[in-house]
């Protein structure tokens, strides 16, 4: 079965950084798109980051500065470098990911939580 695992997900203060990891496993397809979700108690779940397998990135306007998402192909895995981390991003930050063959995947997410 397709295991889709986040990590790096952590308490900071406002202003400081964290590095979000994803690892992506199991399918005989590639994964073509992967990306980063957020959602916050009562709140909606918004993407935040996506990125391709040839690298093309597209990002929601809040983190669009702030964020940068990479991935390394051959290890299956997508990276979040979020910078100047503020209040309002806390949140579970899930990460997705979408198969050769349309077939999506969801990690359980990893929590970070940013304090003023």
């Amino acid at each position: 079965q397709v295991q889709v695992v986040e990590s790096g997900g952590g308490l900071v203060q406002a202003g400081e950084s964290l590095r979000l990891s994803c690892v992506a496993s199991g399918s005989i397809f590639s994964f073509n798109v992967m990306g980063w979700y957020r959602q916050a108690p009562g709140k909606q779940r918004e993407a935040v980051a996506i990125i391709t397998s040839g690298a093309r990135a597209d990002y929601a306007d809040s983190v669009k500065v702030r964020f940068t998402i990479s991935r390394d192909n051959g290890k299956n895995t997508v990276y979040l470098q979020m910078n100047s981390l503020k209040p309002e991003d806390t949140a579970v930050y899930i990460c997705n990911v979408r198969t050769s063959i349309g077939q999506a995947y969801w990690g359980k997410g990893t929590l970070v939580t940013v304090s003023s």
